[in-house]
């Protein structure tokens, strides 16, 4: 698959040959949709808490004697069932992580660009870096290629003053080769790599 490689102005700078192996092939939700999934439950804190019985700073003295009220044969005021007393199994602080095979990981990964690829979603620039590293200067830029909400992905090292251009403006995220992941990607509209991105992916998959 050959696509044309544009500057951050607008301008032709040539073509780049994409692999079919990793940019064209027939995207397949349910994949998406497990990296995705992978992915969220990783960052979840799991710092949820709610006390139990057994840690509610109250009397455990039986409430009143067992025979002769007429009323129920309750014992602890901690129980669950009174007010300001222990959840019964409430949240506790855990891990929402969960195991997914590299191999599933990296298809996600080659369906996601895939997906971007065929709904003409994908950019290539020849490079991402600004002669003047202005926030101002990077939204002209970014509106000359008609983007809003964008993905920019850079080399193993984004330059320091397009990054900082970048920091201010929204649905912009910007990252280096090495954090390209399936639910950012998914998440903006449009995928922009940098020539060295594609070259690096290749390099990944081969």
């Amino acid at each position: 698959m050959d696509i044309k490689i544009t500057t951050l102005s607008g301008g032709d700078a040539g073509q780049v040959s994409l692999s079919d192996e990793i940019f064209g092939l027939d995207p397949r939700e349910d994949i998406l949709q497990r990296v995705v999934r992978w992915q969220l439950a990783k960052k979840h804190q799991g710092t949820h808490k709610a006390k139990g019985r057994s840690e509610i700073a109250r009397t455990g003295a039986k409430m009143y004697k067992q025979k002769g009220t007429g009323r129920a044969r309750h014992h602890s005021a901690r129980a669950p069932q009174f007010r300001g007393g222990g959840k019964a199994h409430g949240p506790v602080v855990r891990s929402h992580e969960h195991d997914l095979p590299k191999k599933v990981r990296a298809l996600g990964l080659k369906h996601a660009l895939s997906a971007k690829a065929k709904s003409s979603s994908l950019i290539v620039v020849d490079e991402l870096a600004l002669s003047e590293a202005k926030t101002k200067a990077l939204m002209q830029s970014l509106s000359s290629l008609g983007l809003s909400n964008a993905l920019m992905i850079g080399g193993a090292e984004v330059d320091a003053g397009f990054k900082r251009a970048a920091a201010n403006i929204p649905n912009i995220d910007v990252l280096p080769i090495q954090g390209i992941n399936v639910y950012d990607i998914l998440r903006r509209g449009t995928l922009v790599l940098s020539k060295a991105a594609v070259e690096a992916l290749e390099e990944r998959f081969k």
